[in-house]
């Protein structure tokens, strides 16, 4: 696998350097390690989510997940003494749009997404990510993509319309109304695609510029959080009405577990990769979520039918061809 050069860093005892080093010279690669503990993590939260999404409203959990998250990258930058002076204006602008982008909007339709269809068709959706990010990284970043690897976006697509195109159980159709459903599909093809766009962003900051992984999560989710919070004024939404119920307490311990985990550990760890791996191929190995998800969904007492996994490893294997 090709990885583009980094940028230079400061001595060969730095911070940054030993990172990068301990990234690229592992055996297996360490970077493609953390990006599938990333999507583990995620397969997790996203259970979670779909549960806690129930009775608070997307928008409101991307943002209380944003300042969650916030509050414990700030008392992490501080505990480590992490300088400012590793911030330039380039990457500033790249990472606040990475944000605004892939936290702010993509968040927010994902949790609408697992809120409507569950989470195991919404991380299935987002099989879409890996070539969306291929296609842009090799738009805006010289990532060139292979014979096979447009062999591989065709499976992806196919496997995706399989899944999302399945019928389910009478009952649950009679609650699951065809205009609800469509909503959610429509709000987790919105996710995999400002997903994308958001790590493509990310990977310029982090490969071109200083910046470390930790401020770049924090300078992501701020730019997500402000968006989140900017729409719920514009909406006018109440929030909080969820403090009420009687399981607010077990909500509020669910949804700190999702956002710890989740967001910022999951966030952290995809960055600390974004420095040796490239976009598409980060995309992809997040892309093995779904089969973090399905085991999961099944334990908690979700039907696995033949067909999710058939779609399920079709997309995959799509994955798995995009850059052979």
């Amino acid at each position: 696998m090709r990885r583009p050069a980094l940028i230079e860093l400061e001595g060969d005892d730095s911070p940054q350097f030993i990172l990068t080093l301990m990234l690229t010279t592992a055996h297996p690669p360490l970077g493609e390690i953390l990006v599938l503990l990333t999507a583990l993590l995620w397969a997790g939260s996203s259970i979670i989510y779909s549960r806690v999404g129930k009775f608070i409203p997307p928008l409101e959990l991307n943002f209380l997940k944003g300042i969650g998250a916030l509050v414990l990258v700030a008392i992490t930058l501080l505990a480590l003494g992490e300088a400012t002076s590793v911030l330039t204006p380039t990457a500033l602008a790249l990472l606040l749009a990475s944000g605004m982008l892939g936290i702010g909007l993509g968040d927010t339709a994902y949790m609408e997404a697992l809120r409507t269809i569950g989470a195991r068709q919404a991380s299935l959706i987002k099989t879409l990510a890996p070539p969306t990010a291929g296609l842009l990284g090799w738009l805006f970043m010289g990532e060139r993509l292979s014979v096979s690897a447009w062999g591989g976006i065709a499976l992806i697509a196919a496997g995706v319309a399989w899944v999302i195109s399945e019928h389910s159980s009478a009952a649950e159709q009679e609650t699951l109304p065809r205009a609800l459903r469509l909503r959610g599909i429509l709000a987790g093809v919105i996710a995999a695609l400002t997903e994308a766009g958001g790590v493509v962003l990310s990977r310029a900051a982090l490969t071109l510029t200083p910046v470390t992984p930790l401020w770049g999560t924090g300078l992501r989710l701020a730019a997500g959080t402000a968006v989140a919070g900017g729409l719920l004024i514009l909406r006018r939404q109440p929030i909080g009405n969820w403090l009420r119920l009687p399981q607010a307490p077990r909500l509020g311990g669910l949804a700190f577990a999702a956002f710890f985990f989740g967001t910022f550990i999951g966030i952290w760890l995809q960055h600390a990769a974004l420095r040796t791996v490239q976009a598409g191929v980060a995309q992809t190995l997040v892309a093995t979520s779904p089969l973090f998800v399905l085991p999961m969904a099944g334990l908690m007492g979700e039907k696995i039918s033949p067909r999710a996994v058939f779609g399920a490893l079709l997309a995959l294997g799509g994955v798995a061809l995009l850059f052979v």
